[in-house]
């Protein structure tokens, strides 16, 4: 597939086609889904780059020169109850994830003091479980965000699963809680074929509670699971109606003993050609790429931003390993990116409903 791309010669009538696109981007319309379906289709290299040159200026106009960085602490690894199919955490799966229960104050904290000192002002507490209710543990996680919020060094954001009832998501927000992750993964189409334990409907209801709590959403998807080009467009117009804040892009690592092992990993053109399309359906949006960006565009991961990228995880993942901070850092500052982050901007987008 790669070679077919890098061999098809430049089409003056795509050129043209993917220009009107971007220039009615740019003016601040909508793209109209026939024309973002057709972009999720290009194959020719020389096309690929076209529209990537096209994100970029999107991304410039709506976004300026920052990169947004966020981190993540796994509070409470392995054993969820689950069967999300591309998940090394499911209990349904045997695999070589480590497994503990919720971690104390103590490694949060310290957690959050190394995010500070890399300049990573959000970071999101993840738990690997079906989800919230009232009880117990919720009175523990409320805790630990207050102490988050109270200790002023990051952003305190979160990754707990579903959301039962609009009053976890109050108590979530009135225990300083600014932005929640909660993943819609592919489309409403393809979904089924990665979870049966939970319905799409229910992603699409916690996001819902979240955002009448006045919670920021932090909803993306992971590229690679099998889903066609149509699915991931429909993805993104899915996370556009929704209001996502953040749109975090995955991109499947198989991981040994989990169902999608042996799935063919996409090819980095392919990758880079999906990320530019979520900025044009998005061009308001931060558009973070987040797990499997290492291994997947190996060499080409600095295109990234150049596709249309905002935003980037930085530390490790959930179950894999991602580039140095010192590295990624170094890489945004070596593109003349800043990434610096105005602590107040996000709070700023969540009002203006961005």
């Amino acid at each position: 597939m790669l070679s077919t791309m890098n061999t098809r010669p430049f089409d003056a009538s795509n050129h043209e086609r993917i220009a009107e696109s971007g220039r009615r981007v740019l003016a601040g319309s909508d793209i109209a889904r026939e024309d973002a379906r057709w972009l999720f289709e290009l194959e020719g290299a020389a096309d690929i780059f076209d529209l990537l040159s096209w994100a970029n200026r999107i991304r410039e106009h709506f976004k300026g020169n920052k990169i947004h960085l966020c981190s993540i602490v796994n509070i409470k690894a392995g054993g969820c109850p689950e069967n999300c199919r591309f998940c090394a955490q499911s209990a349904a799966y045997q695999t070589d994830t480590p497994r503990h229960d919720l971690v104390d104050s103590g490694a949060v904290l310290k957690a959050a003091d190394e995010a500070k000192s890399n300049g990573v002002t959000g970071l999101g507490l993840v738990a690997a479980w079906r989800g919230l209710q009232e009880g117990p543990v919720l009175d523990e996680l409320c805790a630990r965000f207050a102490e988050l919020k109270e200790s002023g060094k990051v952003r305190p954001d979160a990754s707990l699963g579903m959301i039962r009832s609009q009053k976890v998501a109050d108590r979530l927000k009135a225990a300083g809680v600014e932005c929640y992750n909660h993943n819609l993964e592919t489309s409403q189409r393809f979904f089924p074929q990665i979870c049966t334990t939970h319905k799409y409907e229910e992603r699409v209801q916690t996001i819902r509670y979240l955002k009448q709590a006045g919670i920021g959403i932090c909803s993306g998807g992971i590229l690679g699971l099998g889903e066609t080009r149509e699915d991931r467009c429909d993805l993104a117009f899915a996370l556009k109606a929704l209001g996502a804040n953040i749109v975090p892009i995955n991109i499947l690592s198989p991981i040994a003993g989990t169902p999608f092992a042996g799935q063919e990993p996409l090819t980095p053109l392919e990758i880079l050609k999906s990320i530019a399309c979520f900025r044009f359906i998005l061009p308001r949006q931060e558009i973070m790429v987040a797990g499997g960006r290492s291994v997947n565009l190996r060499t080409a991961q600095s295109l990234m931003f150049m596709a249309g990228a905002s935003a980037l995880m930085a530390g490790n993942y959930l179950t894999t390993l991602n580039e140095p901070v010192e590295k990624d850092l170094q890489m945004i500052k070596d593109l003349g990116l800043d990434p610096d982050w105005d602590k107040h901007g996000f709070s700023d987008q969540v009002g203006k409903g961005i």
